[in-house]
């Protein structure tokens, strides 16, 4: 049997958190002038978030990795000198780090205003940005068949990303907090199994009929069929500073899902494993980033992070050859190697402590890196 290649077209979506540059504390009430000036400059690539202090951008389809680092470069470049014509500063953090959410105001939106009722205090507390990454499966029947099987290497990408350390100004001790507050909303998490797309859609069609949910934009799972394009959509990730750092886990997760319809292609598959264990490894990362290995469930033992990246570079090695993004991929070394956003925030509020200053002081400071850092190489 001959299978025709998807198009394998990328696309990402970032949210940012919009701070007072003085108080480093987030902009509360910010002007609506930013995102009406945003969408002057690149359109409907910005749109407003459940709350006024965020945004949100999506870059174009784009065709390779080369195309989507552009595009998002372009975003946040606008995001960012929009922001600062407002006296105001863009971070992209999946947390602020002392924010109260409960000072927060959500944007006046239909959409935002059902939530808000409905969720109530869980919904409040969505102080939390992520980003996701569209990859183009056109393929109903194929894009299930890899969303079964993909779930596996979700821990190993938010343990790349994690940039939630803390959660109103104090260490959380987790690397990923967002995580813990994204997991108060139903239907998160894995995703359940499927054996067709039309047992996919049967679950869709019960919850809407029931009046659960309008459509399946309301199903938040770590990774998901979007019900707005052709794509399956990634969503477990944290945001990350860096925007290296988020092209090089978009170029991770393409080539996976390359890798898995080559072996689809090849009549084989990954291994399928229970929720239940693949969601042990996903708390692995929540809790302990990449410091603490995960479990290599074939072995039935922890195993080092830096081992599982070097299975996952030789496993896609053809994939990152194909999409011309070798550079991409081995760059995950280097954000092992330095850390990832939590790492170094953790590292900046210890360091400020060091010299003297108090708890608010320290995570000032680990706001001005935020700024930089979000700001950097554009």
């Amino acid at each position: 049997m001959q299978y025709r290649e998807p198009p394998f077209t990328v696309g990402i979506e970032e949210e940012y958190l919009l701070v007072d540059p003085e108080t480093r504390d987030l902009a509360v009430d910010p002007p609506e002038a930013i995102l009406k000036e945003c969408e002057k400059r690149i359109g409907k690539h910005v749109t407003p978030e459940f709350l006024r202090s965020q945004i949100e951008v999506g870059t174009p389809v784009c065709k390779s990795i080369a195309e989507a680092r552009d595009e998002l470069a372009k975003l946040r470049r606008c995001v960012s000198e929009v922001a600062r014509e407002f006296g105001l500063a863009m971070i992209a953090s999946s947390t602020h780090p002392f924010a109260d959410w409960d000072a927060q105001q959500h944007t006046d939106k239909d959409r935002y205003n059902i939530l808000a009722q409905d969720m109530q205090a869980v919904a409040r507390r969505l102080l939390i940005c992520g980003m996701h990454v569209h990859v183009g499966i056109d393929d109903d029947e194929l894009r299930i068949d890899l969303l079964n099987q993909v779930s596996y290497f979700l821990p190993h990408l938010l343990a790349l990303t994690s940039s939630s350390p803390f959660w109103r100004g104090d260490n959380t001790g987790l690397k990923s907090y967002r995580i813990a507050v994204w997991n108060e909303l139903p239907r998160t998490g894995i995703p359940p199994q499927f054996e067709s797309y039309t047992e996919y859609r049967r679950l869709v069609q019960v919850l809407v009929n029931a009046g659960v949910i309008e459509d399946a934009t309301k199903l938040w799972w770590d990774v998901r069929p979007s019900d707005r394009f052709p794509t399956l959509e990634m969503r477990i990730a944290d945001i990350c500073p860096r925007m290296e750092d988020t092209v090089s886990v978009a170029a991770i997760y393409l080539c996976l899902l390359r890798m898995l319809w080559r072996l689809r292609r090849n009549n084989q598959r990954w291994r399928r494993y229970s929720h239940v264990m693949v969601a042990e490894n996903r708390w692995r990362a929540q809790r302990y980033g990449f410091d603490e290995g995960l479990i290599d469930f074939g072995k039935g033992e922890i195993i080092p992070y830096g081992d599982l990246l070097e299975e996952i570079i030789d496993l896609t090695r053809e994939d990152a050859e194909y999409f011309n993004c070798q550079a991409e991929i081995e760059h995950a070394r280097e954000l092992l190697r330095r850390g990832t956003s939590a790492h170094r925030q953790i590292a900046v509020f210890d360091a400020a402590l060091a010299e003297g200053k108090d708890s608010r002081g320290a995570l000032r400071d680990v706001v001005d890196t935020l700024i930089e850092e979000s700001s950097a190489g554009l």
